[in-house]
């Protein structure tokens, strides 16, 4: 009988460092209501959006990506021959094919690198988060570059008050490397197909039912979040920071408060990058933590609370070493 060799991977992972990339045109509230029926005061009200920032038209997601990507490969001290692998979460690829995940890593240049894109929307940082952790421990990557870019822009109807307030272009990005001691917990993830209509896509642009999204998120995420904190062994006083999906600053609060009714501190620091930078999609929680980290809101050694949530509906949450 023939016995094959395993990899022998890390005892376990963490994060090396971050990056996050941002478009330079900055669009606020009042410039939207140039357009569409809408107010400064609606939007705050609504969503706690202030302004957003949208890509040019010759700024491409693998664009975003490259310089996020880089950005965090240099945080992690690290030259890109030192990376292995790329994962690209995005749902705005203009198409399916090529994937994103391979321009970016020879952009950047990380030659011959294992590199895919995954699709879990605004859930696909943390998804793709995990599978950089169980890549290293298992040993098939030595170093992943995790990359959550989108350009929403290119799939957003710019009269629809509903959405075009909302969505917005950007990247964040983490490198996963080896540890000692864990740096990265386990997963709780899952979906929600029957409700999957709530949001998609449809004649080439983005929908969603607002409403029924904000009670599912608002319903549901708290208890996946204190599931998450669970299985990595975690209390609610433990957590440092919480960064949730920037999806809506109602949904946001929404959460901490209940996390804090469970146990959580109220020094705990709550990530509101929504207010200035929309809502990114899978971009939004490592670009979250960059701008908290550069703002000194986040310290290295923190306990980060993650958790996504979006289309299909897919969710994952994490407590992750900031570093």
């Amino acid at each position: 009988m023939t016995t094959l060799r395993l990899a022998q991977g890390a005892t376990a992972s963490r994060i090396l460092g971050i990056g996050s990339f941002q478009p330079e045109r900055i669009v606020t509230n009042d410039e939207l209501s140039q357009t569409m029926d809408t107010t400064d005061e609606w939007i705050l009200e609504r969503v706690g959006i202030a302004e957003r920032r949208f890509a040019a038209k010759d700024e491409s997601l693998v664009d975003m990506a490259v310089i996020a990507g880089a950005n965090a490969v240099a945080d992690a001290g690290l030259a890109p021959s030192d990376v292995d692998t790329v994962i690209l979460a995005n749902c705005t690829m203009p198409t399916p094919i090529p994937n994103g995940a391979a321009q970016v890593a020879d952009r950047i240049g990380v030659k011959a690198a294992g590199a895919f894109d995954l699709n879990a929307a605004c859930a696909g940082f943390c998804y793709a988060l995990n599978l950089a952790s169980d890549l290293v421990r298992a040993g098939s990557a030595r170093r992943v570059l995790v990359i959550g870019a989108e350009k929403l822009t290119d799939w957003i109807d710019p009269v629809d008050r509903a959405n075009a307030i909302i969505f917005a272009d950007g990247a964040g990005a983490a490198v996963v490397g080896p540890a000692d001691e864990p740096g990265i917990g386990p997963v709780v993830w899952g979906s929600a197909g029957d409700v999957v209509d709530l949001i998609g896509m449809r004649d080439g642009v983005i929908y969603q039912e607002g409403q029924s999204v904000f009670r599912w998120a608002t319903t549901q995420i708290a208890p996946i979040a204190l599931r998450a904190l669970a299985v990595a062994g975690i209390e609610p006083s433990d957590v440092d920071v919480l960064i949730p999906h920037q999806a809506n600053l109602r949904i946001v609060e929404s959460i901490a408060k209940k996390l804090r009714a469970k146990g959580a501190r109220e020094d705990m620091v709550v990530a509101d990058d929504i207010v200035y930078s929309g809502n990114t999609s899978s971009a939004s929680i490592p670009m979250a933590m960059d701008h908290m980290r550069a703002a000194g809101l986040v310290k290295p050694g923190d306990v980060a609370l993650l958790v996504g949530f979006g289309a299909g509906l897919s969710y994952a949450g994490q407590v992750v070493i900031c570093p």
